[in-house]
């Protein structure tokens, strides 16, 4: 197996500290987002007891941005995940996500397929760049939805006033993004 294809163990120590033990370093919370933006997953456990700490991080980084106006989840997403934990078993809503990331990575990778195949615009001059630019872009579409190469740049401009997109318009977005794809191919 290859090493990006292992998580990447980061030990809490006694101190707090997190300790990369494939670099022998010591990394911060942003040092793990970054990592975790460039398509690397990370296991996080505590040196001491060996309890798998990753969940908490993971939360942690996200609060982090999101307390510095870096909004990607809408308030009416985030009532819904607090409803969600008020659900005996917790609803469908972790389904929901789930199948929701699944469906986006697999449209992602559909695209960079579809446009790395057999291409007769590929004898064009010039066409590798617009190529670079089109992975660019849906990278950054798709920041932060935990495949690799996503580099966590967009952002949802709204403040968290209420103002954001509820989850019946994520669906329908989603839907209509799925809709586009197939027509692609």
């Amino acid at each position: 197996m290859a090493e990006q294809d292992k998580p990447l163990l980061i030990k809490r120590y006694a101190s707090r500290r997190l300790y990369n033990t494939e670099t022998s370093d010591y990394v911060t919370l942003e040092d793990i987002a970054g990592f975790i933006r460039d398509g690397r997953e990370v296991q996080i456990v505590d040196l001491k007891t060996g309890d798998d700490l990753t969940r908490q991080y993971l939360l942690q980084i996200i609060a982090e941005h999101e307390s510095r106006g870096e909004n990607v989840l809408p308030v009416n997403v985030l009532n819904d995940l607090v409803r969600s934990y008020m659900v005996p078993g917790g609803g469908v809503m972790p389904q929901f996500l789930q199948t929701s990331f699944d469906m986006l990575r697999e449209s992602q990778s559909k695209m960079m397929e579809n446009m790395n195949a057999m291409n007769p615009m590929a004898k064009i001059p010039g066409f590798e760049a617009v190529k670079a630019q089109q992975e660019a872009f849906l990278k950054a579409m798709t920041s932060g939805f935990g495949t690799a190469g996503w580099t966590g740049g967009a952002r949802d401009e709204e403040k968290s006033d209420g103002g954001g997109e509820d989850l019946d318009d994520i669906k329908k977005q989603l839907a209509e993004l799925q809709e586009k794809l197939s027509k692609m191919k």
